[in-house]
């Protein structure tokens, strides 16, 4: 009896405990997703309302209608797009040559990528800004997609070596005495095994890429190249803001992120748990 009963709180707490992370987790995207739908006296009224009284899509006409927010998220899908692809070419090649191929100095070549974490990215940006200024890229989106590639392949890499290590190299062996060339190997064989890492890298140098704000708000000076995060900060005057206006960017800055976790986001936490364990 004493046991059940153990074994019953434990199983509360478990589920309490849940319970409390979903509401801290889902409560913001519903405060915004409301107050998005909401009249501007509602979003400001002295005391807030869970429900909406008042439906209204007036803030989502303005913005697409009246505001550059479209071509913000076009810039931005644009980046993330690019950077996303190119990620995940560069680091399944570049993981595949330290952790597949037997060469002097590929341990050493792990660590170097490792040590290049342990810099803070604003150490960075006077020199980006000004290597990029050389070549031409200030103001530009290949300015973005460029740094955005440098700070996520390393993790990329590091990220994809338990899936590259976790595959036998008999089978890679075997499609070389039945003439696989090494790219064929790579193509046919070693990427479709490691396919939870490659969707997890993907999701990362995206999520990333579609979030990041500070690069962003130095390399890019025009108004016609400005991404999500520096558009909606633009958004918040210096007297007065237009919450409304504001809510409704973020409820439609965030549905990309939701649609590319809805389809890929098993791999995703399947990526993360098998780099945990192997």
């Amino acid at each position: 009896m004493t046991t059940d009963l153990a074994g019953l709180r434990r199983s509360l707490g478990v589920y309490l405990s849940v319970a409390v992370l979903l509401i801290v987790v889902i409560a913001p995207f519903y405060w915004i997703f409301t107050g998005s739908i909401k009249a501007p006296q509602e979003i400001i009224a002295q005391v807030p309302t869970l429900i909406p009284q008042s439906l209204t899509l007036e803030h989502y006409d303005h913005l697409l209608a009246s505001s550059a927010f479209p071509r913000y998220l076009l810039n931005s899908t644009i980046i993330a797009a690019l950077t996303m692809v190119i990620t995940v070419v560069l680091a399944s090649l570049a993981a595949y040559g330290i952790y597949r191929l037997r060469f002097p100095g590929s341990q050493f070549l792990f660590k170097i990528i490792l040590v290049t974490y342990a810099f803070p990215s604003i150490l960075l940006l006077v020199p980006l800004y000004g290597m990029l200024s050389q070549v031409g890229l200030i103001d530009s989106l290949w300015a973005l997609v460029i740094v955005n590639v440098t700070f996520a392949a390393p993790f990329a890499v590091w990220m994809l070596q338990a899936f590259f290590r976790a595959v036998p190299y008999e089978l890679e062996e075997a499609a070389a005495l039945d003439g696989a060339g090494r790219l064929r190997v790579m193509l046919r064989i070693t990427l479709p095994l490691t396919a939870p890492g490659i969707a997890s890298i993907a999701i990362y140098a995206f999520i990333t890429s579609w979030t990041e704000y500070m690069l962003a708000s130095v390399l890019i000076i025009s108004d016609a190249n400005r991404t999500l995060p520096v558009g909606l900060a633009g958004i918040i005057g210096q007297y007065q803001v237009d919450w409304g206006l504001l809510l409704a960017g973020a409820t439609l800055t965030t549905l990309p992120v939701l649609i590319l976790f809805g389809l890929v986001g098993r791999n995703f936490v399947d990526g993360l748990t098998a780099g945990a364990i192997k």
